[in-house]
């Protein structure tokens, strides 16, 4: 790892290139992002080397996030010109002849910690950052020392480092980082880092996205397609050996539905393994130790073997699974999946409200009406019936948490929303006639002046259109009046002296 620079100079800089507008303009930020674009089209193989290198991923999922990113660029660049322009908002009667529109000004110099896990959850939230107009603090995980070069090295060639430099530091030269001032902070990662951060991002009062971990639930139901459920249970929860803020963390399903899928999941298991048997180790010798200690005390009914000397551990679904063994009680981020029998699907939204709510909640069943109790009763992240993590995909869905495991949203319009601020802007019409009606809410106040204001300020829904041209008749012939007025008024100061005393 480089030495890590000082980051108030960092930060410094930053700020500096935003002050001279150098990430702002429409064509700046396009220009930025087709960079962005580039360098990850150009070096795909090298994103896929050091992700193997730091965490021996398999390169077809790597390819998979950095095929998620070039979509979310793509879309990004095709809707940015949409994005940006002032939004008018609808109008009462006393703004009828205003103009009311909502601004989306950049932010300003913002901070993006990424994961180690998954590349996709460092590289993506940049996208709408630099679509925002905003210079950009990239800070890659620690624990991913190879990737984290590479941004370092590779990405000034495609984008200024001054508006938007790769901070790779440890925990301490982070500590630093986040004690700087930014505009907005974004971070991916474990509960406990989020909490520092959220605490960092109080000193400044700093707004924040936390994407954090959790326990993401799975109900399988009676009428489910267990075959297709099965495959799709096993790709999700094998992905990445089960390291992502996304996987399915355990399953709830009755007794007689858990002895059928424990037949099919072996079939997809041996199938996916028997064509391709690679698959990732656990991170670093801490985490797998943790793995392994939950092991204890369950009943295994598929895999359950570990390799100490690789950090690898076989695929394993365990049966019969008490709430109160150690494995519920923490995110397990890893391959192994606990069944835990219950009665039905009520039950299931009772055990699932009784615990933090999920990132994720993943529903099997060919029951609409059961689909439908759960959406209804439940409060996630996200929810997806009939297959899991797949809500990544879907660049029109947003992605993020709620409750404890994370705040705020990112991914297509939802990115580009959370890194710029809505400014409302009311741009007042000078109309004569319309200042005459605006005098009435001046001092010295009147009962009935005020009724008239009152009148016209009050919020009306559902008038019909016959009335509304009564009304427009009727202050098109008050404007009238008053124009008449006017002229009288004005040609009779006009007359001469003699003809006054006539």
């Amino acid at each position: 790892m480089s030495q890590p620079r000082n980051p108030t100079e960092v930060v410094a800089k930053a700020r500096e290139c935003f002050k001279k507008g150098l990430t702002k303009s429409l064509k700046q930020r396009r220009t930025n992002l087709k960079n962005y674009l580039n360098f990850i089209n150009e070096n795909q193989e090298a994103i896929i080397q050091t992700n193997y290198d730091d965490l021996r991923q398999h390169r077809e999922e790597v390819r998979l996030q950095i095929g998620l990113v070039v979509a979310h660029v793509e879309v990004t660049l095709d809707n940015l010109t949409k994005w940006v322009k002032p939004e008018s908002k609808p109008k009462r009667w006393v703004d009828a002849l205003d103009g009311l529109y909502v601004y989306k000004d950049p932010l300003g110099v913002v901070l993006v910690v990424g994961t180690w896990n998954v590349t996709l959850l460092t590289l993506a939230p940049v996208v709408g950052a630099i679509a925002g107009g905003n210079c950009v603090v990239i800070k890659p995980s620690h624990n991913s020392p190879s990737f984290g070069q590479l941004l370092e090295t590779v990405l000034p060639r495609y984008l200024d480092p001054d508006c938007f430099p790769v901070f790779v530091a440890d925990i301490d030269a982070t500590t630093k980082l986040l004690q700087e001032r930014f505009d907005y902070l974004y971070y991916t990662g474990a509960t406990t880092v989020g909490r520092l951060i959220h605490q960092a991002a109080n000193k400044h009062l700093t707004p924040v996205t936390l994407q954090l971990g959790g326990k993401n639930p799975v109900y399988i139901d009676e009428s489910a397609d267990l075959f297709l459920t099965s495959r799709r249970l096993m790709w999700g929860k094998t992905w990445n050996s089960g390291q992502i803020c996304l996987s399915p963390d355990y399953v709830l399903c009755t007794k007689s539905t858990q002895d059928k899928l424990i037949k099919y999941c072996k079939v997809a298991l041996d199938h996916f393994h028997n064509q391709d048997p690679h698959c990732c180790p656990i991170v670093n010798d801490f985490h797998f130790k943790r793995l392994q200690n939950l092991l204890s005390g369950l009943e295994i009914a598929i895999g359950g073997r570990v390799d100490p000397l690789d950090n690898h551990i076989e695929p394993t679904i365990a049966t019969n699974v008490s709430p109160e063994h150690p494995i519920m009680k923490e995110e397990v981020f890893g391959p192994i999946l606990p069944i835990v029998p219950i009665d039905g699907y009520k039950e299931a939204v009772d055990f699932v409200n009784k615990r933090e709510k999920p990132l994720a909640l993943y529903i099997y069943t060919m029951k609409k009406s059961i689909g439908d109790y759960f959406l209804e009763n439940t409060s996630s992240g996200s929810v997806v019936v009939n297959d899991n993590l797949t809500q990544l995909i879907t660049e029109s869905l947003p992605f993020g948490g709620v409750g404890y495991i994370g705040m705020g949203r990112y991914k297509g319009k939802d990115g580009f929303d959370t890194f710029v601020h809505k400014k409302a802007v009311l741009v007042k019409t000078t109309c004569p006639i319309v200042e005459k009606l605006h005098e009435l809410r001046y001092r010295p106040f009147v009962p009935y002046k005020l009724g008239v204001v009152e009148f016209f300020y009050k919020y009306r829904k559902g008038i019909s259109w016959g009335w509304l041209v009564y009304v427009g008749i009727f202050l098109l012939g008050c404007a009238v009046g008053l124009l008449l007025f006017y002229f009288a008024h004005g040609i009779w100061e006009e007359l001469p002296p003699k003809y006054l005393n006539t």
